[in-house]
């Protein structure tokens, strides 16, 4: 784990933008609002609570202009007055679903889309994730002292400012300890965070990718590291396998975990690469936002125990993706493909 990395000409870290934008409670109550049919403004303002015209007017010209909504459309689906969804708004509106499944399931309580709660929460995650500072928890429980000499960029306060919102909207808890400095580790509702960030990276991945910086491999792993452990297969799976990260074409650089399971349960979780694991899944960063966000591996290629690698893959995609928007909880299953761990 190193230091936090500078920002590139491209913009912001992958997924920033997108919980920036909703952190504006108003953003996500319009789209669940157009997800049930087109509205006209009044009647959409009605709809919300009668949020004042002006504020409404301001953010439908931003998702607009983002291409989350439209007015009328080439087919006559809905009438020229109307404000609809898009395609690209209704990828937007999975990533509410994530976050709201999240949100349900804070410790204090459930916390519904829309309040100051959930502007909160969702703000303290925003910033963990832009700081590197999930990153940096995911790893090992750090002190404040330790966060500062890690995350070179961010300042004593600044850290102390961040740190004081993740441990107010329960992201991390203090560990006890006989040292000096008190160490902080993400609790397991906040580890679960990470599938808000994966599913805003995908989103930014699918329609932004010329504004943000792609998901790097070492997010991935960072992804792993705070979820692997959570997961809970049958008892009868014992062993060991890898899942990694691919650099893009030209890079050399890997990054994942090697995770090993006794009795259903994760034993250990750590980001050494052996060189020749007897099970594993490989694939993109890309590849991997698919597998976490919607659980589509086709493009993932496995190796080894098939039982213990899929269970693996699908406890990941259950602990991040949350219950489905319909209650049902059932995630889309599609075949994974063989593959050589050279290839």
């Amino acid at each position: 784990m190193g230091v936090a990395e500078a920002p590139t000409s491209k913009g912001g870290r992958s997924a920033g933008r997108t919980l920036d934008l909703l952190v504006i409670p108003l953003h996500g109550l319009i789209l669940k609002a157009l997800e049930v049919r087109p509205m006209r403004l009044g009647e959409l303002r009605l709809y919300l609570g009668g949020p004042a015209q002006t504020t409404l007017r301001g953010h439908l010209a931003t998702l607009t202009e983002l291409g989350a909504i439209e007015r009328g459309n080439p087919d006559n689906e809905f009438h020229a007055s109307e404000n609809g969804l898009t395609e690209m708004g209704r990828e937007l509106l999975l990533v509410v679903f994530v976050l709201e499944a999240w949100l349900a399931e804070a410790p204090q309580g459930p916390i519904a889309l829309g309040t100051e709660a959930a502007k909160g929460t969702v703000k303290a995650l925003a910033g963990a994730w832009e700081s590197t500072m999930l990153r940096a928890f995911a790893a090992r429980p750090l002190s404040l002292t330790q966060l500062d000499r890690l995350i070179g960029p961010i300042s004593y306060p600044a850290l102390e400012r961040r740190l004081s919102a993740m441990r107010a909207t329960g992201l991390v808890e203090s560990m006890p300890n006989d040292d000096s400095g008190t160490p902080f580790a993400l609790t397991a509702w906040g580890s679960r965070g990470v599938g808000s960030i994966t599913a805003a990276a995908r989103f930014e991945y699918l329609h932004m990718p010329d504004q943000t910086q792609p998901l790097a491999p070492i997010d991935v792993e960072a992804t792993f590291m705070s979820v692997v452990p959570g997961v809970v297969l049958p008892s009868s799976v014992d062993g060991m396998c890898q899942l990694v990260a691919e650099a893009p074409k030209g890079q050399r650089r890997l990054a994942g975990v090697e995770v090993t399971v006794d009795r259903g349960r994760v034993a250990s979780c750590v980001s050494r690469l052996e060189d020749k694991p007897r099970s594993w899944a490989r694939g993109t960063s890309a590849s991997w936002l698919d597998v976490l966000v919607v659980h589509n591996t086709a493009k993932l290629r496995v190796g080894g125990d098939q039982t213990l690698v899929a269970g693996m893959v699908l406890g990941l995609y259950r602990l991040l993706r949350g219950p489905d928007p319909d209650g049902s909880g059932r995630p889309s299953r599609q075949k994974i493909r063989s593959g050589s761990a050279q290839d």
